[in-house]
């Protein structure tokens, strides 16, 4: 009896979710919470952030907003409704937080005291906010949104009910101003830019107050981001000036601290700028010939603020991300931050410029909200993300590199068990970032897609490579897979899958690969091109170049990547699809996809099955009803990750489905 009551415990605590020193589960790990967008209040004290956490019961992520002391370990929760708190934004004198909140269906602007209390909505705007910004004097605000349906479109949907006329029927996003925030009542706001001449992307007000500057393309059909051109718009009269009207997408503007010039982000006229560094250039207010600044920095500068000391910018260096000061007389840039590993992205920075707060991890950790001087880094740390983390014995991940086919250098992430035994070959999983210039990185967050602790758990190792066309290595390196997609792709991974075999770590006969949107294509090359790999998950990916282009929503990815059209150039199209080595196929494949993904059609998912199918290759396809190009609810997030962890399982470890 008593051996039979012992063997009962023992499966009631295996089948637990939490099991001491195991790997989180997949429902623990999509449980787990994370921070973002901190925002430094402007005496540097307080730091307003946002913490995400999974609402089960009504199957969504839900985010608040939390407030932390830079001088003491105080942190509270200062937001708590039912639906997403998210975009905290300090009025200039730190008196007051506007946020954006769906508490009411569509997204709408909240305003709250840091002490706490009733937050007070501020618009009701038929179509929602899209983003906003204070005014310096701290009495006004001024928002973005779509315009709303006027006479003429409400009368059309009564007489023919709803319809699309493709490439012709766009609703602007405009400018509007709130101009009292006394209101107890949502106040009606003032429209600053109308028409259909230009639709709204980012904006700032400037420095005095009286002018904001912004950038606008044709439409917001993303077809048409090479069109968008910085404007200066004078509060007073609502006159707007074009400024800056370069060959390609001109955007994200920041005035200097005199209110004299509009640092900004350019392509400076390359046409390919999908995958060419994106440069930081300045021109006067009034107007002028750009000056381009960081043609020295070899990645893609993300302009943040301009300050007494410099123009401060963020960028990936390999697999580390750091803050960089540049002088725009002498051209000189600094790295600010330390050491040379530092994972720190999302800068905020108080009104003098001289503290900053930030989301920061080292390898190996769980990123959090940290806060430092600008001048002298000393970071510390104000959340405490990490204790989710401490009940479980989580894996390790290290930086590997290795030659590809063509001795380029590749760098990948090798996630390995806690108790790695170097003696072992150990299956391996590949699993392949979206992008192409996506990059991973060597700190921890909790899975998504793909159930990495759980394969590690199981006894496998976990390679995500960044293979050419990657983030942080410089322009040359992202465009290494122009006109080569999926071939040198396949190069760099398998060429990461040999180097794991002859450094004896890897069961040459347990090999598997994943991943999602660009991943899933690679995957799905992989599928048709390789007979290496046991398995195969393709999430969202691509298999025919000419069908992606023909249906996706952003047709100038395809033709910069493969320098042109089907009709015009249907070789590379061919040579670069997965569906033109189906005749090769062997491998077994998984097929995820969002119903209505605009990104990368479903149509491709559909062709890939059958081509299989058709084939006698094993293949099951799974579709998520009404989902576009990610799963962005937890409950099918957790589906994605128990059909892939099933499915390998199947081909990797023999179990049964």
């Amino acid at each position: 009896m008593k051996l039979v009551y012992f063997l009962q415990v023992l499966a009631f605590l295996v089948n637990l979710d939490f099991v001491w020193a195991q790997a989180p589960s997949i429902t623990q790990s999509i449980d787990m919470k994370s921070v973002s967008n901190p925002q430094l209040s402007p005496d540097g004290k307080w730091v307003a952030y946002t913490l995400t956490k999974t609402n089960w019961d009504d199957n969504t992520y839900d985010t608040d907003i939390w407030l932390a002391s830079t001088i003491t370990p105080e942190r509270f929760q200062l937001t708590n409704s039912k639906k997403s708190n998210s975009s905290p934004a300090w009025s200039p004198d730190g008196k007051w937080l506007a946020f954006l909140s769906t508490r009411d269906d569509k997204s709408q602007l909240y305003l709250i005291s840091p002490t706490g209390g009733e937050a007070r909505p501020l618009t009701k705007f038929e179509t929602g906010v899209t983003a906003f910004k204070w005014s310096p004097t701290g009495k006004q605000l001024i928002f973005s949104a779509t315009v709303p349906d006027g006479k003429l479109d409400k009368e059309r949907k009564e007489k023919y009910s709803d319809y699309e006329v493709v490439r012709d029927d766009y609703k602007m996003v405009h400018l509007y101003l709130l101009d009292s925030l006394a209101n107890e009542k949502p106040a009606k706001p003032k429209a600053l830019t109308k028409g259909e001449g230009f639709s709204v992307g980012s904006f700032v007000v400037s420095p005095d107050g009286q002018k904001i500057a912004f950038d606008a393309s044709k439409n917001p059909d993303l077809i048409n981001s090479h069109t968008s051109d910085l404007y200066v718009l004078t509060l007073g009269d609502t006159v707007t000036r074009k400024i800056v009207s370069l060959k390609g997408p001109d955007q994200n503007p920041v005035w200097s601290p005199d209110g004299q010039q509009i640092a900004f982000t350019t392509a400076n006229e390359n046409e390919f700028y999908f995958y060419t560094n994106r440069l930081i250039a300045t021109v006067p207010v009034s107007g002028g010939t750009p000056k381009m600044l960081t043609n020295t920095f070899d990645e893609n500068a993300n302009l943040l603020e301009w300050t007494a000391d410099g123009i401060l910018f963020s960028g990936y260096q390999k697999t580390a991300a750091h803050l960089f000061r540049l002088d725009p007389a002498t051209l000189k840039t600094e790295c600010l931050t330390k050491p040379d590993n530092l994972i720190a992205t999302q800068f905020t920075f108080s009104k003098d410029g001289r503290q900053m707060a930030f989301v920061g991890a080292m390898p190996n950790q769980y990123a959090e909200i940290q806060t430092s001087g600008v001048r002298e880094f000393v970071s510390k740390t104000l959340t405490d993300m990490s204790a989710q983390l401490k009940p479980f014995k989580t894996a390790t991940r290290e930086v590997v590199s290795w030659k590809s086919v063509d001795g380029n250098v590749i760098e990948g992430i090798l996630i390995k068990p806690a108790n790695f035994d170097p003696a072992r070959k150990y299956p391996l999983l590949v699993v392949i970032h979206g992008g192409p210039t996506g990059i991973d990185l060597p700190s921890v967050a909790a899975d998504r897609y793909y159930p990495v602790e759980q394969f590690i758990n199981k006894g496998a190792l976990v390679l995500r490579p960044n293979y050419r066309g990657s983030a942080g290595y410089g322009s040359k390196f992202r465009s290494l897979n122009v006109k080569n997609l999926g071939l040198g792709d396949y190069d760099d991974v398998i060429s990461g899958v040999d180097y794991l075999i002859g450094k004896g770590m890897v069961d040459k006969d347990k090999v598997g690969a994943m991943g999602w949107s660009q991943g899933g294509y690679i995957s799905a090359f992989i599928t048709t091109y390789s007979d290496r790999f046991k398995a195969t998950s393709v999430g969202a990916g691509i298999s025919n170049w000419a069908t992606y282009y023909q249906n996706t929503d952003i047709t100038p990815f395809t033709r910069q990547y493969l320098q042109g059209t089907p009709w015009d150039n249907a070789d590379i199209y061919q040579k670069t699809s997965p569906i033109s080595y189906i005749n090769r196929a062997k491998t077994p494949t998984l097929i995820q996809h969002g119903e209505l993904d605009k990104r990368v059609p479903i149509a491709n998912a559909y062709e890939l099955r059958l081509a299989l199918e058709d084939k006698g290759v094993p293949v099951r396809m799974v579709v998520y009803k009404g989902f576009g190009h990610g799963i962005t609810k937890p409950k099918p997030m957790r589906q994605v990750m128990e059909e892939n962890y099933r499915w390998f399982s199947k081909y990797i470890w023999g179990e049964s489905l």
